[in-house]
């Protein structure tokens, strides 16, 4: 098996040792997350955490493309993480990755990051509508997405579970997570709503959300409205054929 093991410049200091507790992964303990599919760890070096995040090992196909044709995930996340903070949009600090690989197939890859103690993060706001500065939250948060938008951002992953919110003294501060899909490209008013799609199933959520887009665009709010709603059930619809019929695919594993 060979590696490859990259520490970011700002993080020399500690490269030994973000080296050996990614060396190390099975052993650590404490998981972030629900490791349903890749695995978050979290350790601590010189006082201070950091998030290790395993990609499981891809499908064959994906094993060669990753070898020879296409950046892994935790390469694309540590690449995506800098350019991400070049355009002034936050993001937990890139540590280093590693890949494994043999001659002829791509393995398993880390990504390490700074971990953020956010006070909550985007999912929340789907689940808990009684949170004091719920209205306030929720626009800023529109208003950080046209942010990504105007500065050429598509984050192909916006969803609930990848934003992570801090309260501050002046508002609120939004750091993206899960950075392996992003587009860094042009996006035209109809891919700019259709950006919106990931992020909810109610419409009181939607509503506010265009009305705060139509305000920052200067673009028709019903129109706005209309797109935003149409995408989300559109979504929806292809999020749970698609479900339904991987389990009935994997019915086998329950047993």
């Amino acid at each position: 098996m060979q590696s490859k093991f990259i520490v970011h410049p700002d993080s020399l200091s500690i490269e030994k040792e973000i080296e050996k507790a990614v060396n190390s992964f099975d052993s650590h303990s404490q998981i972030l997350g629900d490791a349903e599919r890749n695995v978050i760890k979290v350790v601590t070096i010189r006082g201070n955490q950091y998030a290790i995040k395993s990609f499981k090992i891809p499908n064959i196909v994906n094993q060669i493309a990753y070898r020879f044709i296409r950046k892994s995930k935790a390469e694309r996340s540590f690449i995506f993480a800098s350019k991400l903070m070049e355009l002034g949009i936050q993001t937990p600090k890139a540590v280093a990755y590693k890949l494994e690989t043999t001659p002829f197939l791509f393995k398993r890859s880390y990504y390490v990051s700074e971990l953020l103690d956010a006070d909550l993060m985007y999912r929340d706001l789907t689940n808990d509508f009684s949170i004091d500065d719920y209205d306030d939250i929720l626009r800023a948060f529109t208003r950080f997405t046209f942010k990504l938008h105007q500065n050429k951002i598509n984050f192909l992953d916006h969803s609930p579970g990848n934003t992570l919110i801090k309260r501050t003294k002046g508002g609120y501060d939004f750091y993206l997570v899960d950075l392996n899909r992003m587009k860094f490209e042009e996006m035209d008013f109809d891919t700019r709503v259709k950006n919106f799609a990931k992020l909810t199933i109610h419409k009181s959520m939607v509503k506010i959300m265009s009305n705060e887009y139509a305000i920052c665009s200067r673009e028709n709010e019903n129109e706005i409205y209309e797109l935003m709603w149409r995408y989300t059930e559109e979504f929806q619809s292809r999020y749970y054929r698609k479900d339904r019929l991987k389990k009935k695919i994997l019915f086998w594993r329950k047993r």
